[in-house]
């Protein structure tokens, strides 16, 4: 099997495990890190055998290197990636894929023209009970979809300091129910607000999604909760299935409830072997640079309707 060369671009909370994860995969081959703070990029590469940088311009230089994780804070995405793909590296990027639509925009057409893969990090598709769900809602376990709702919600992370709340935390959701119901979002309306001292942005939204088809989905997201919950629900006209993304469990509920077992696994293992994947066979990522665009479409445009206090098309927006 084919080895990619990787390196990790920002090892903080997110890139820390890209790093873990690349050095125990059997087809990736570690050989650099890079944090602004060069004692913990010193720790993370003696810990995973690669060598260390300040600067991260140093191991897009080394040619041997055939892909990059990014896992810089977001408004350093586009430029970082930009880089990247000018040093023909392949490319992950942590989500959101950038900080604006344009930017995005930018990084995936300059991708495109150097013939370059790139992968945005939904990390929440690659957890076995949304593939679950996604099979139980194809088979038809509980009819035709009516509606979603997801709850996630948990204490304040220090680490984000640069997006608030809905782009941290909804962004998920609003990427697994599209990718659940393969139905476009055609509207959204949200209510956000910041109480925390601490936080500059928002730290709690509540955000209702209209879908192409009809389909309503609610999310609920903040920082204020002191215990994590990370669940979701897709209601049909037969039945409920029930997630639970922490415990990897999914029950569905209707003429017989039922406990689907569920082979646990790291969905971000998933997700970087899944990345290595597409370099070595020359396919596309399972999620695309597009589709970081889409979800970054849906919370921009939720901010937007929370300014606004009225509903925001997507199309529009």
């Amino acid at each position: 099997m084919k080895e990619v060369n990787v390196g990790v671009i920002g090892v903080g909370a997110m890139g820390l495990n890209h790093a873990r994860v690349y050095s125990r995969i059997e087809n990736a081959n570690l050989l650099a890190v890079s944090d602004l703070m060069k004692d913990k990029a010193d720790e993370v590469a003696a810990k995973y055998n690669a060598t260390s940088y300040k600067d991260y311009k140093d191991v897009l230089e080394i040619t041997e290197i055939d892909a990059v994780s990014v896992c810089v804070p977001t408004t350093h995405h586009h430029q970082v990636v930009m880089d990247a793909i000018e040093h023909d590296k392949h490319v992950l990027v942590e989500k959101p894929i950038a900080f604006t639509l344009k930017e995005a925009r930018e990084m995936v057409k300059a991708a495109k023209k150097n013939d370059l893969k790139l992968a945005t990090g939904h990390v929440e598709r690659f957890n076995p009970v949304v593939q679950e769900a996604k099979a139980l809602i194809q088979d038809g376990a509980i009819g035709n979809v009516v509606s979603t709702s997801a709850k996630r919600v948990g204490p304040f992370p220090p680490r984000i300091k640069d997006v608030g709340v809905t782009v941290d935390l909804a962004i998920h959701d609003l990427d697994v129910m599209y990718y659940l119901l393969d139905d476009p979002i055609k509207e959204v309306f949200a209510n956000m607000g910041s109480i925390l001292e601490k936080c500059e942005y928002e730290d709690h939204a509540e955000i209702m999604t209209k879908f192409a088809s009809g389909i309503i989905g609610m999310l609920e997201v903040n920082w204020l909760t002191p215990y994590k919950k990370r669940e979701l629900e897709i209601t049909g006209v037969e039945g409920i299935i029930s997630l639970d993304y922490i415990d990897q469990t999914v029950d569905v509920y209707g003429k017989f409830t039922q406990k689907i077992g569920v082979e646990q696994k790291e969905p971000l293992k998933e997700e970087l072997s899944s990345f290595l994947h597409s370099i070595i066979n020359d396919e596309t990522p399972a999620i695309t640079g597009e589709d970081g665009i889409y979800a970054l479409k849906g919370v921009l445009a939720a901010m937007e309707s929370a300014r606004r206090e009225l509903p925001v098309k997507i199309n529009d927006y």
